[in-house]
């Protein structure tokens, strides 16, 4: 695998710590109000959503998404 991704700006990112910056900086309301997932609108919790996008790929990328455009 390369190791060298200088162009991806989730390069060296755990899905957590995404996760948890986006919480930080929207809010569970705000994250909802922006990807209608309803991990994030029923109970959120950190655990609960990385458990539902670590195996839903289509939200994942939702998710990610939403951190290039909001801290790239």
């Amino acid at each position: 695998m390369n190791q060298e991704q200088p162009n991806n700006p989730l390069h060296g990112l755990t899905l957590e710590k995404i996760l948890t910056r986006l919480v930080e900086h929207y809010g569970w309301d705000g994250l909802y109000a922006r990807i209608n997932i309803n991990c994030f609108n029923n109970e959120p919790s950190i655990k609960s959503s990385l458990k539902f996008l670590r195996k839903t790929q289509w939200a994942r990328d939702k998710v990610e998404s939403l951190y290039i455009n909001t801290f790239t």
